[in-house]
């Protein structure tokens, strides 16, 4: 088995992860930064950014990630291409084991490995995952050009597959539960203007039926929430865009964290339950899920542990 050794183990490799990595190298920490399943975070499936500060014109999640990367090699990070799947967070060195056998020992860790996309959990849902179901616009759109397609939620999320969509689609229904939107008035005002989408409020989806051959999507069966009649609607496609669930499952019983799994980070600080251990990005954040505040809280993360590596280490 592989050994690797560091004062600082940074995992997950989004704008938290590499922002850590990036002031914790400048710091002389050489961090060891493990990538994870999604090297480079939910931005690798986000195209247009223009809400990231410092870019005057519309840049590419992928290629903001990519920067990331390499500003943060350039300064001494180690990235490591594995995946974290057994952690002991009892005793120090922390001791975290990869997917490839690599055993990682670190002094302090840095723990921002985001959220992952959430789907309504219907029996009929699993089925179609894959075959006209799918959590990400960016990846998928392209096979529904000049086809029908419905997104499920009334968030920022749902509002951006949306617009997205209406790039390839010919028309987009978005199908909330409620009779108003939740995302930002910026996104609603394009979604009315854009007369390729239309809304249908006050529903969910009971069940997603399939073509004869039931290899494909054929039409979803909607419940309005006030009378419970059900309703057809004829897609080739459905987006589930209802958010996120955090990634932490690896620190379950190690680490305290809320009811919806969220790590709890003490007030004004990145610091968990556990001295030395520190929690950046969507894995603790539950309001904001942007970018820049993941950043942000990776910049806390490092200097937080920089200051606890300089008295402990």
């Amino acid at each position: 088995m592989k050994n690797i050794k560091t004062k600082l183990l940074i995992i997950g490799s989004g704008p938290a992860g590499y922002t850590a990595a990036i002031y914790s190298a400048r710091a002389n920490l050489n961090p060891v930064l493990v990538a994870g399943l999604q090297p480079g975070g939910q931005m690798t499936i986000t195209t247009d950014v223009e809400n990231y500060p410092g870019f005057g014109d519309v840049i590419q999640g992928p290629w903001l990630m990519d920067q990331m990367k390499i500003q943060a090699e350039k300064v001494g990070m180690s990235f490591q291409n594995d995946i974290i799947n057994k952690i002991d967070l009892s005793k120090k060195p922390f001791k975290a084991i990869g997917d490839s056998g690599t055993e990682y020992l670190a002094d302090s860790i840095i723990i921002s490995t985001g959220a992952q996309a959430r789907f309504l959990n219907i029996k009929s849902e699993k089925k179609f995952i894959g075959y006209g179901i799918s959590a990400c616009a960016t990846c998928d759109g392209f096979f529904f050009k000049d086809k029908d397609v419905a997104v499920i939620g009334g968030g920022n999320t749902a509002a951006e597959e949306a617009l997205f969509l209406t790039k390839f689609a010919s028309k987009v229904t978005i199908v909330h539960r409620r009779d108003s939107l939740r995302s930002e008035k910026i996104l609603q005002d394009r979604l009315f203007k854009n007369s390729k989408i239309n809304f249908i409020w006050n529903k969910t989806v009971n069940e997603f039926v399939g073509k004869e051959n039931d290899k494909s999507l054929d039409k979803i069966i909607l419940k309005d929430v006030n009378s419970n009649d059900l309703s057809e609607l004829k897609v080739d496609g459905v987006f589930v865009a209802i958010g996120h669930d955090p990634s932490t499952n690896l620190f379950k019983g190690q680490i305290d964290m809320d009811e919806d799994n969220y790590i709890i980070t003490k007030s004004d600080s990145t610091l968990t339950s556990i001295e030395g251990v520190y929690a950046a990005g969507d894995v603790q954040d539950k309001t904001y899920r942007q970018a820049i505040t993941a950043a942000g809280m990776g910049c806390m993360a490092a200097i937080e542990a920089e200051k606890y590596l300089a008295k402990n280490t």
